[in-house]
């Protein structure tokens, strides 16, 4: 269907204050009846909220749940993580990605417990001032823990609102965007706002799903919706801007030394950041048995022997980012016990590596390493067996 001139440009403030009631209602009712029993749903302590709402970002429900739980066995109130070790919060993390959260997780926790006496501030405002808390999250925060009437914006929203006022412009950013949150502000009802909040979420995540997949004839909200109306549910919302996905190929080093493998820490800042993982570098159009042996010197003390056959090729797709890890091993000369790298980092035992916090990306990296070991252990097994038989024949 061609798109008909921009109607978005319009005052939030005009939309029928009749209409707005009819939504407000219909959707509490819905969510009342529908909404899923989410662990996080069972509280209003702000710590538990905020906690889930960092896990959620850019993460799928199903997959936090399980990190959620151990999050809050373990670290049960904000002074227990404010007191943890980084190390003991990224391995808890490990898996779930986006690992900037799990640094800000930390460092939030350590601003509340320092500055604010371990008590969360209850204004959107003063939630914004801690680390990693944007508009969404404060306002997700203070509108479910605390009852404010603060506005969010996610994905899900975004989506629910461009269709239910056929918002003909990128809510991602610019006019779009300030629009949808000027809209979900006029939306928010005097009571029950952190309520409201979650049910237009939960119908963005479980009924208005993205292009052909919503499932209109089970929406509350169907007989309001204009996009509905005007069969443009799946045009909406409009996107102005792909983003672009970057190829890259990363070479990886397994550096044994008596049965022991050089593991090490990437830097705090960046992709995967203070996790570990074996000597890694991108790979910049060189073959990447070269590059595998330049990376294994700049770490290793001594001469190594490189396997030229890669012991994986792995691909890990990222949102903005698609990676291609290539694993060479590598056995040092002369396997002193007493040799430590050039560089930080500690030998452990493939055993041992499940311990610390790793990219999914490295897990998968250390999984195709064991069973390289493990097969080339059975051939060895094997050529001993045959040797023995023909000794003692």
């Amino acid at each position: 269907m061609a798109r008909e001139q921009n109607k978005s440009a319009y005052d939030p403030g005009e939309i029928d204050t009749k209409r707005i009631s009819r939504i407000r209602r219909m959707l509490l009712t819905w969510f009342d009846r529908q909404k899923r029993d989410l662990p996080w749903r069972r509280t209003r302590d702000p710590y538990a909220v905020w906690l889930s709402e960092m896990m959620l970002q850019q993460t799928q429900v199903a997959t936090v749940i399980p990190y959620y739980e151990k999050f809050m066995a373990q670290f049960p109130t904000v002074g227990r993580l404010a007191d943890a070790d980084l190390e003991d919060v990224l391995r808890l993390w490990s898996g779930l990605g986006y690992y900037a959260r799990a640094r800000n997780l930390h460092r939030a926790a350590q601003t509340v417990a320092a500055e604010h006496g371990g008590v969360f501030p209850a204004t959107v405002d003063g939630l914004r001032a801690l680390p990693g808390i944007g508009a969404y999250t404060a306002g997700a925060v203070a509108s479910i823990a605390f009852g404010k009437k603060a506005p969010v914006v996610d994905g899900n929203v975004a989506r629910v609102l461009a269709r239910l006022f056929e918002i003909n412009a990128d809510v991602r950013d610019g006019v779009g965007l300030k629009l949808t949150w000027k809209i979900a502000g006029r939306m928010l009802p005097n009571k029950r706002c952190g309520d409201f909040n979650q049910a237009v979420m939960e119908l963005g995540a479980t009924v208005c799903l993205p292009k052909g997949a919503a499932r209109c004839s089970a929406c509350p909200l169907q007989s309001e919706c204009q996009g509905f109306a005007s069969g443009t549910v799946s045009e909406l919302p409009i996107k102005t801007r792909k983003t672009a996905v970057k190829n890259e190929t990363h070479v990886v080093v397994a550096i044994e030394r008596r049965g022991q493998w050089l593991v090490v820490r990437r830097p705090k800042q960046g992709l995967w950041g203070g996790l570990w993982e074996m000597p890694t570098a991108v790979l910049n159009g060189e073959p990447t048995f070269t590059l595998a042996r330049r990376l294994a010197a700049d770490f290793s003390s001594i001469p190594v022997n490189i396997e030229r056959k890669p012991f994986c090729t792995l691909k890990h797709q990222l949102s903005h980012r698609s990676i291609t890890f290539v694993g060479h091993v590598c056995h040092l000369k002369r396997p002193v016990a007493g040799i430590g790298p050039k560089k930080p980092g500690k030998w452990l035992r493939l055993n041992e590596l499940d311990g610390l916090g790793l990219s999914t990306a490295m897990r998968n990296v250390f999984f195709a390493l064991r069973k390289t070991v493990e097969k080339s252990n059975g051939r060895a097994a094997g050529n001993a067996t045959k040797c023995k038989k023909k000794v003692t024949s």
